[in-house]
């Protein structure tokens, strides 16, 4: 057997594993407990806000909401990736009742973009996390800031990073919105496009009616701000820091995923937290896992990593934000040895 058909085989056994522990098995009560909770969730705070009026205490209702919706995105998450039901149908309506109608972003847009992250996470070329605007996540990107301002800016990127996230659920809405009034095909444009406007002129419309004009502006900047940053915070530690790959370079699937992930560390308040998503090395072998079972997917992933040899990263959730920053800045200094040798070595056949 070559070395390539031997890493092939690498993931088949560990895909007996996992199937021979039960771990892929639907989770049919926690999710319609998530489900209904969430939803619960939502009318409370919208009865709340409604109850406490016109006053600058709505502030701290929307840090809540913020939150609220958060949460509600990683079911939505979870929906997308075929987690909740067997039914792919069931799942895609969950996937466009929870983001598009609750949260109101655009299922379509976050699935096109999302698959092809977990296709090739990492690789340049390939991989749309790493091809943002406003940051340069890889050295050539850096290189292309044509102005000494730009320039200069891109070497104290790290520091921005966070900051930019007050403005991630912005970003989130319109990139939504503008997937599904563009005129490529978008499946089911019809049913986002009305559950969106729905959702964010309703939004809009209760805000104005309860609170005063300059209240209202403030308590949507609020939300919109602690939402993005939540969101931007629970996905960065996942692949920010971790090696980016050439479009050049071929890598088996579970060194493609492993080698290019991290896990966060942490008790079932990390899980909460970030919906799961400290645990992305599993979510990335394993994306229709359930995502109460990813927890105990870890310790035999973890082992059978180390048995093969496949580097398997975790850390805690302030030091993979330290991390995110460092590389951020080394990257904008025009650090080129991204794709380290140790790394490199595991993938030779």
């Amino acid at each position: 057997m070559s070395a390539r058909e031997r890493q092939v085989s690498d993931f088949t056994g560990l895909t007996q594993i996992i199937q021979q522990a039960g771990l892929m098995r639907r989770r049919y009560g926690y999710y319609w407990t998530k489900l209904i909770g969430i939803t619960v969730a939502l009318v409370a705070v919208v009865a709340a806000f409604v109850w406490i009026g016109d006053t600058w205490w709505q502030m701290v209702t929307a840090v809540v909401l913020a939150l609220v919706l958060t949460q509600a995105a990683f079911i939505g998450h979870d929906a997308a990736h075929r987690q909740i039901f067997v039914s792919g149908k069931w799942n895609e309506w969950v996937s466009l009742v929870v983001i598009n109608l609750y949260v109101g972003m655009g299922y379509g847009w976050w699935q096109r973009k999302h698959t092809k992250h977990h296709a090739n996470p990492n690789k340049r070329t390939s991989d749309p996390d790493i091809d943002m605007g406003a940051l340069a996540f890889t050295p050539e990107a850096a290189q292309e800031r044509r102005t000494p301002l730009t320039r200069w800016l891109a070497t104290k990127q790290g520091y921005f990073f966070f900051p930019l996230l007050l403005l991630e659920g912005v970003n989130l809405h319109i990139q939504g919105l503008r997937r599904v009034l563009s005129r490529g095909e978008v499946k089911n444009r019809w049913v986002e496009l009305s559950f969106i406007m729905l959702r964010l002129v309703s939004y809009v419309v209760l805000v104005f009616l309860v609170l005063s004009p300059g209240k209202a502006a403030a308590f949507i900047a609020v939300q919109l701000a602690v939402f993005g940053f939540y969101m931007g915070a629970s996905f960065a530690p996942n692949h920010k820091g971790m090696p980016i790959v050439p479009p050049d370079v071929k890598i088996d699937f579970l060194r493609r995923q492993v080698l290019m992930s991290r896990n966060i560390r942490g008790g079932r308040w990390v899980d909460t937290f970030m919906g799961g998503l400290n645990f992305q090395v599993e979510h990335h072998l394993f994306p229709s896992m359930p995502r109460p079972n990813v927890r105990k997917a870890a310790p035999l992933i973890r082992a059978y990593c180390e048995e093969k040899g496949v580097r398997y990263t975790e850390t805690t959730l302030l030091e993979s934000y330290k991390i995110v920053v460092e590389y951020l800045n080394r990257v904008g200094l025009g650090e080129r040895d991204i794709w380290n040798c140790p790394l490199a070595s595991q993938t030779r056949v």
